[in-house]
């Protein structure tokens, strides 16, 4: 993961106000909230989330078009990170594994694929809002 000394302005207003969402925001919520801090184009926050994607401080959440900020520091050059998405109450946990990240690169290669890119969500319900139902 790069420093965050590294980061512009915008860069850090996006990534501070992702760290302290209590679920993912997509770029236009994060335009909606930055506002006032001098955000007036989409083109501002978009730019600002591809450098912290490519850095390894913000994650996008495919099926939800959404942002979240990396739970933990880790390589993710070198593991593979999942997230379990609750529907219910929106929660987003993050999963990294080295060891589980290695063999899928491994099958994915003997196959003769040439991956780019590798996303695993999981969609269904937390513990939390499973026990509030029963």
């Amino acid at each position: 993961m790069a420093a965050r000394d590294g980061l512009t302005k915008n860069q850090l207003c996006v990534l501070e106000k992702l760290e302290a969402a209590s679920g993912p925001l997509s770029a236009y919520t994060l335009l909606d909230q930055l506002r006032e801090r001098g955000f007036r184009a989409p083109l501002q926050v978009y730019r600002a989330l591809d450098t912290l994607v490519k850095s390894g401080f913000v994650h996008r959440l495919e099926s939800l078009n959404s942002f979240v900020a990396c739970a933990e520091p880790h390589d993710h050059s070198h593991s593979m990170t999942a997230f379990a998405i609750c529907d219910t109450c929106g929660q987003v946990t993050e999963f990294s594994d080295h060891d589980l990240g290695h063999r899928l690169d491994e099958w994915v290669r003997s196959t003769g694929f040439a991956a780019k890119k590798a996303v695993i969500e999981f969609r269904g319900t937390c513990a939390k809002c499973l026990a509030e139902a029963a």
